[in-house]
């Protein structure tokens, strides 16, 4: 699908972090505005403040080549410059072939309506917000929805994806199951009249609720040269939105800190909210993560005197949900808020199962949790809590996997060990940010190994937990994933403008870090269960013109630029893919999907496979293999200043007047 390049007005710049005030708003409830959660006074490990200038200086030693070297083809476009003019001719340049099959795209301008490919690539959208999922469904209606409608439609902004393909029959290469997240709402796009928190209505606030979750639906299409389409009336598909019950295992389950006046036992909770990244299973299971939930609460007027509430970022305010249900007031149900910021577990295949909050991976804002299998069979499952100076988890499952046993492994979940990173430098001028590091224990056998707390009180107020052991307050850790091929660990930390120059340290590297770096750990032993590891950073982000960025050791003259990494991917060979969220505040450039080898000749090269749209994100990327990729086109047109009035993106361009965020799906054309 080809669209026009439409350059459109950016009414504001970004928040500090490099997002649009709309996004702060929806996104996080305006994070960045509020003090930082974390004032535990766990220590940085400072011996890079000393150190910091020759370790930086060995980069830019090492990077001389590439930093005189053809620099403008990737230089930020200038402040000064108008934000509708047209790139220059080397700032439309793409750089140059590798061994990935396309040639990488040039960074798109911030205010450019449009989605990019490759050349020899084409996309079509898979499904949009609003889109029928059952026989019965109303199509979708921009001025006529309904709670009735929306519970039965594709929910709102789409985060991570999982695709599963096959089918039964003769045509079962063409039919698959495609789930992912709708992680929050952008009220003022979804309502004329851009109304405020205050002036929704009961039905539009029900609306809002109803979007949010996840979607399910099964997928086909006519043959391997085109593109993946939803499955109106699959026997698969589902919607799970905030009034679906969930049951409640593991330790903390039943916990007098999870009764509520409808739920008195602490064992069915309505619902699930602001889920961001996740992961599949090796059982074939879609986990998904609570993130911000925290700003749909409002707890004016609540007691905390122990601070937890406010370690959780929830404070007055909330999203006005509390006049249509009291369970999102605090002081009226002061228990609700411990129901969210879980890991969920869900069976796409079967939709008439109950999803599960799982307590015993903890409670904290959840980026995702992917799983891989340590050498004696467990299930080691890694996590971002997504805020400034917080963590990274692992739990161990306490059982093994057992291939073929779904109701086994589908238990395996709900008990095991948790564990928190601390990360040391090596501090030697050797070019490269890295070091070692080792998981401290939470919980290990079902024992609390946090002074003063039992295993549910660990479980439920895992930051406060976290805090007393020690571990490294990272820059925003998002998504946490294992690469099937080489065994390691990639992280995304996407940004923490709040770090001071006194608080950086060898694995956080930046003060006032806007563009966010990735991280690699290997596990000693090349084992999942190890609780020791090695760390590096492989990607500092930024302009490749910046002498701070690094990327991997490879000559900056031939990589794009990139900023605020969120989600990582991987394909059948390995090579890293990273998604982006922030870009336009930062570089001035559309989010994008990017492409980085691990190994060989191109060890570092990164390219940019895809852009997406004026005011959009780039989400849950799932590489089906060379010449296939689904990306998730989060908030389309969220542009501050931005209504139904004054429309900023057509995406996905169906001629319906409004945006509509997307599950898109990139082909090559003629499927080679």
């Amino acid at each position: 699908m080809t669209t026009p390049a439409r350059l459109l007005p950016l009414f504001t710049r970004s928040h500090e972090g490099g997002r649009s005030s709309m996004t702060c708003q929806y996104r996080c409830g305006d994070a960045c505005d509020q003090p930082v959660p974390n004032t535990s006074d766990n220590e940085y490990f400072g011996d890079l403040v000393a150190a910091g200038v020759s370790r930086r200086a060995a980069l830019r030693a090492g990077g001389a080549g590439a930093a005189l070297v053809g620099l403008t083809a990737w230089s930020m476009p200038s402040a000064a410059a108008a934000p509708s003019a047209a790139p220059s001719a080397a700032g439309a340049a793409s750089a140059k072939g590798s061994a990935l099959g396309f040639t990488g795209i040039a960074p798109t301008p911030a205010t450019v309506d449009a989605v990019k490919v490759p050349e020899g690539f084409d996309w079509a959208p898979i499904i949009s917000w609003g889109d029928p999922l059952f026989a019965g469904t109303p199509a979708f209606d921009f001025d006529n929805q309904t709670p009735a409608a929306q519970r039965e439609q594709a929910g709102y902004n789409c985060d991570y994806t999982q695709f599963m393909q096959g089918g039964a029959g003769n045509n079962g290469a063409h039919k698959g199951l495609l789930a992912f997240n709708n992680e929050y709402t952008n009220d003022e796009l979804m309502f004329r009249g851009a109304p405020s928190a205050a002036q929704l209505t009961d039905e539009q606030l029900e609306i809002i609720q109803a979007a949010h979750g996840i979607t399910i639906t099964e997928v086909s299409r006519r043959n391997a040269n085109s593109p993946w389409r939803w499955v109106q009336g699959g026997k698969r598909n589902r919607r799970i939105h905030t009034d679906t019950p969930f049951a409640v295992d593991g330790p903390a389950a039943g916990s007098v800190h999870l009764r509520t006046s409808d739920d008195p036992r602490g064992e069915r909770i309505l619902g699930t909210l602001n889920n961001c990244a996740g992961g599949e299973t090796p059982w074939g299971t879609y986990l998904s993560g609570e993130e911000n939930f925290n700003q749909y609460f409002n707890a004016t007027g609540a007691p905390d005197a122990d601070g937890k509430l406010k370690r959780y970022g929830i404070t007055s305010g909330g999203r006005g949900w509390e006049r249509i249900q009291d369970r999102f007031s605090v002081v009226a149900e002061p228990n609700e808020v411990n129901r969210f910021g879980w890991i969920v577990e869900v069976d796409p295949q079967d939709p008439t199962s109950t999803p599960v909050k799982h307590t015993a991976l903890g409670r904290f804002k959840h980026e995702g949790a992917t799983t891989t299998l340590t050498a004696d069979g467990r299930v080691a499952a890694y996590m971002g809590d997504d805020e400034r100076f917080d963590y990274i988890y692992k739990f161990l499952s306490k059982d093994t996997y057992r291939e073929g046993d779904k109701k086994h492994n589908m238990r395996l979940l709900s008990e095991g060990d948790l564990y928190v990173a601390k990360l040391a430098g090596d501090g030697a001028a050797d070019g490269e940010y890295d070091g070692t590091g080792q998981w401290l224990p939470l919980i290990v056998d079902g024992v609390s190994h946090v002074p003063g707390m039992s295993v549910e009180e660990v479980l439920i107020w895992t930051r406060l937990a976290a805090d007393k052991v020690g571990p490294t307050k990272m820059d925003r850790p998002e998504d946490v994933q294992p690469n099937p091929v080489n065994g390691r660990i990639y992280a995304a930390m996407t940004n923490n403008t709040a770090r001071t120059p006194g608080q950086i340290d060898e694995a956080n590297p930046r003060a006032a870090n806007k563009h966010g770096h990735v991280t690699e750990f290997t596990e000693d032993g090349g084992d999942h269960g190890a609780l020791t590891f090695t760390w590096k950073i492989v990607l500092v982000a930024g302009n490749p013109s910046d002498p701070e960025t690094y990327f991997n050791g490879y000559d900056k003259s031939e990589v794009s630029p990139i900023s605020c990494p969120d989600n990582v991917a991987f394909d059948a060979k390995g090579n890293l893919w990273i998604s982006t969220d922030g870009m336009p505040g930062t570089l001035n450039y559309c989010d994008a999907l990017y492409v980085m080898p691990l190994e060989g000749a191109d060890k570092g090269k990164l390219q940019q496979f895809l852009s997406v749209p004026v005011g959009a994100e780039t989400c849950g990327p799932t590489i089906i293999n060379e010449n296939s990729v689904i990306v998730a086109v989060q908030h389309p047109g969220e542009v501050s200043g931005a209504t139904p009035e004054n429309v900023i993106s057509q995406f996905p361009y169906r001629g319906d007047g409004q945006p509509r965020p997307s599950v898109i799906h990139a082909y090559r054309r003629h499927g080679k």
